[in-house]
């Protein structure tokens, strides 16, 4: 009971954070997995999987809500969505093929160097040119590609990387928001199917497994979710833009740290 609670209040921290800044949640989702699922005596070598797989599939729940809200807001542009939603897909699924293969620690360089280079911009007084746009289709379906492949492979829904490329680009704060957690279901969708067939061949998994999916850390996560996610949402277009700023400043540093640490 007391997991389920664990689960639960995971669940709780993660929707509010995906509607507040247009994350998946995945940042906070995939440590607590991996502290709970270690708790409960998953094998050694399969409890990251199993937080990776478990977080991308609640992603796919957390974004829904989270992007409905900001829709119903007119704060989703969704010319930008269907440019680089192509790409993603693309990435993703390179993602999944590449997920056993591809040292963690070059991929945590290359993350910490990405969030390093966001938080300059946003901490200090970089700003993007008045004539700097969003890139075309062409480019929006490369970044969707480069999206895609890290947010595969760190568990993530992609706004690390989408809210700053957005904002350099000029689009307005809560737009950038709204459209980064629309475009977190793409990454988790297929992120998702790539887990669950990568887990399917892995013998040694826990009761009530799909892949690399535990279905009760899921329902758990994902009901309290869908509760906050709303709520996240709305304070999102209450607060100032530079309140949300550093907001999404210290969730880039935790996910600087926790690439860092693995």
């Amino acid at each position: 009971m007391s997991i389920l609670f664990g689960y639960a209040l995971t669940g709780l921290l993660a929707g509010f954070l995906a509607g507040l800044l247009g994350i998946g949640g995945g940042l906070v989702i995939v440590p607590l997995l991996t502290l709970m699922f270690a708790l409960q005596g998953f094998e050694a070598a399969l409890v990251m999987p199993f937080a990776l797989g478990t977080s991308m599939a609640a992603i796919v729940f957390t974004s829904v809500s989270s992007m409905y809200a900001h829709h119903a807001r007119h704060a989703v542009d969704w010319g930008i969505v269907r440019n680089m939603a192509p790409g993603i897909v693309l990435g993703t699924l390179l993602g999944a093929i590449l997920v056993a293969q591809v040292p963690q620690s070059v991929l945590r360089g290359i993350f910490v160097l990405n969030v390093a280079f966001a938080v300059v911009q946003l901490l200090g007084k970089i700003e993007p040119r008045p004539t700097t746009r969003i890139p075309g289709r062409p480019g929006l379906i490369a970044v969707g590609g480069a999206v895609g492949g890290v947010s595969m492979l760190a568990g993530i829904g992609g706004a690390t990387i989408t809210v700053p490329f957005m904002l350099w680009s000029n689009v307005p704060a809560r737009v950038a928001i709204g459209t980064a957690a629309a475009l977190g279901l793409p990454i988790a969708l297929f992120g998702t199917i790539g887990y669950v067939a990568i887990g399917m061949s892995i013998h040694g998994r826990p009761p009530y497994a799909v892949g690399f999916v535990h279905l009760p850390a899921l329902a758990a996560i994902v009901g309290a979710s869908m509760i906050s996610a709303p709520l996240g949402a709305a304070a999102s277009h209450n607060l100032p833009v530079p309140v949300l700023k550093r907001c999404f400043v210290c969730m880039l540093l935790a996910a600087t740290v926790k690439m860092m640490l693995g």
